[in-house]
């Protein structure tokens, strides 16, 4: 039997088959105390040595995996060489730069071409079929020296990259999970609070209420488990991938490796980790249980219990880092052929965690920047002046329009678009979006005012101490109880109460005419300044601080991308935007 099953596999050869090399592969061991090791085994990084050879899957296996192979109904019938009978073969070792993998849409070829106008393999039917006016590649040709190229070097650090990314995104979906665990406690106590207080009537009510937030759980718990199954998929394709381009790369088998970092290139270009990201950042998952008003004064009513009411989830799906160093990069170029001047980007933002929003002052625009591919995707020109800019949820941005005396709420679902207006008494500089409110510091008189997302005034705040010659930046606390000022006439930062109160000022001797200000995760502020170039970090009591750069230019706005793991900062008149790598 086994003679028989050796002729096929030397037929195989003969016949332009795939087949492995064997005695080179014997020959060339390993770091081990055996041969070869396992290769399904090696995909989830476990080092078992093989016992057998699968002739027609072309795969070392080890005892387990030989057993399971023998079982199973597509591999039942394979043609299994075992460790004794490998010592044995006798085979014409073949060259290295031989194809032997079979094409899967003609059976009987071999892939030896490769079609880089589409980036396709294939056999000579199929070059023949589909690509008759490409130009082609023939393999042996083209994979003399891959091996000791770039390519496969380029490719295990973008499979690197992309696996990180996966595992990251992975570890988002658990805490996202956890989280989501945690606000439905958080829900079902407020309910059972509530139902307390009220009478025994109220039980169906309740029920209805309590049976909106389970579905809800259960129904973004869905998407989270989605997302962790595709993640996990993901994961052990890319291991399963960098798996084979080191065995390729190990046994010498230089077309099969061409092959396989071709693959891999494709894998690369897979849109599934951004759609399975998405898919939970597009998905509102923060709620809380809102009591009814009318219930608490009057119980007789027959009314709604509750409801359990969204809250956005910008903030959580977008968390910063603590950021300790800035290490320059190469900047985004901003402007566009339609510009007639120089831009001035006097606010910036991140949006839905991989685009930057930007307001060009000079050229009256509001631009979409994509990060990812570093360049103006889309941009709206608008009828006045644009100053700075406070991102309201996933796809909604509020901008100030000073002139006019008009904050812009703008969208960015299907192309950027303007949703409503919201007018206000006194110009309006720079803004600030926290927990459903909007904070806008103005000029005459100098102030924060606190308004809803309806335009309704909620609170104003006299900024007395500042000098009306210089517009401030501000941000707004966590919790909303303090705003952060930079007053840049007296080259400082201020914290304020609501009521206009300053708690605590920060100075520093390289700090010098502060404008743009963002908070990270740990309180603490990024701060640019206008007058020497400078970027500080201070922390949330503004007692410490330290300058981290200084580029001797003048600095205006500043935002952050967690994702990306970087720092956007804008200049006076300049047409680039400054990146900086915080890892």
């Amino acid at each position: 039997m086994f003679n028989t099953c050796l002729c096929c596999f030397i037929e195989m050869a003969v016949s332009g088959r795939k087949q492995v090399d064997l005695l080179g592969s014997l020959a060339a061991g390993s770091a081990e105390d055996f041969d070869h090791c396992c290769e399904p085994c090696l995909t989830t990084d476990q080092r078992i040595e093989a016992l057998g050879f699968c002739v027609t899957c072309q795969e070392y296996l080890c005892s387990t995996c030989l057993d399971c192979h023998k079982k199973a109904k597509l591999s039942r019938n394979h043609n299994i060489l075992y460790k004794d009978e490998l010592d044995k073969l006798h085979t014409k070792q073949q060259s290295y730069n031989e194809c032997t993998e079979l094409c899967s849409a003609h059976k009987k070829e071999v892939i030896k071409f490769h079609c880089p106008s589409h980036n396709e393999l294939g056999c000579n039917d199929c070059m023949t079929l589909g690509h008759r006016t490409c130009k082609i590649e023939y393999i042996p040709d083209k994979c003399r020296s891959i091996a000791d190229g770039t390519e496969f070097d380029d490719v295990m650090q973008k499979l690197s990259g992309k696996l990180k990314e996966a595992e990251k995104i992975s570890q988002m979906a658990k805490e996202r999970s956890n989280d989501i665990n945690e606000c439905n406690k958080e829900i079902i106590k407020a309910i059972t609070e509530f139902r307390k207080e009220i009478n025994d009537r109220l039980d169906q009510m309740q029920q209805y209420v309590s049976t909106t937030a389970e579905g809800i759980k259960t129904k973004n718990i869905k998407i989270v488990q989605k997302v962790l199954e595709e993640c996990a998929s993901m994961i052990s394709d890319i291991k399963s991938l960098q798996s084979k381009l080191n065995v390729s790369k190990s046994n010498q088998q230089h077309s099969q490796l061409f092959i396989d970092i071709k693959r891999a290139e494709s894998s690369l270009k897979s849109n599934k980790l951004n759609d399975a990201e998405k898919s939970f950042i597009n998905t509102n998952m923060h709620y809380s249980f809102e009591r009814n008003s009318d219930l608490e004064s009057l119980l007789s009513k027959t009314r709604v219990f509750g409801e359990i009411v969204s809250h956005s989830c910008y903030e959580s799906a977008n968390e910063m880092k603590s950021v300790d160093r800035l290490i320059g990069k190469e900047g985004i170029n901003v402007k566009t052929s339609t510009d007639k001047r120089e831009c001035s980007i006097t606010g910036c933002a991140v949006l839905n965690t991989n685009k930057l929003v930007l307001a060009d002052r000079e050229n009256k625009k509001v631009k979409l920047i994509s990060i990812e591919n570093k360049r103006v995707q889309e941009e709206k020109a608008l009828d006045s002046e644009p100053f700075d800019i406070a991102v309201m949820s996933q796809d909604q941005f509020a901008v100030t329009m000073p002139h006019i005396e008009e904050i812009v709420v703008m969208r960015t679902d299907d192309k950027l678009s303007c949703v409503r207006s919201i007018k206000v008494d006194r110009l309006c500089y720079c803004i600030d979006f926290n927990q459903d409110c909007l904070y806008v510091a103005c000029l005459y008189p100098l102030s924060v005012i606190v308004l809803n997302t309806q335009g309704d005034i909620l609170n104003n705040i006299p900024l007395k101490f500042l000098s009306n010659d210089y517009f401030p930046y501000i941000t707004v606390g966590k919790d909303s109880k303090l705003l952060y000022i930079s007053d840049c006439g007296n080259d400082s930062i201020v914290s304020v109460s609501l009521q206009g109160k300053v708690t605590a000022t920060y100075k520093h001797t390289d700090l010098s005419g502060p404008r743009g200000m963002l908070m990270l995760d740990d309180g603490a502020l990024l701060v640019c300044c206008t007058g020497n170039g400078t970027i500080h970090k201070v922390n949330g009591d503004l007692k410490q601080g330290k300058m981290m750069r200084q580029d001797k230019t003048r600095l205006h706005s500043i935002c952050y991308s967690s994702r990306y793991n970087e720092v956007y900062v804008s200049y006076y008149n300049d047409n680039k935007l400054k990146v900086f790598d915080t890892q």
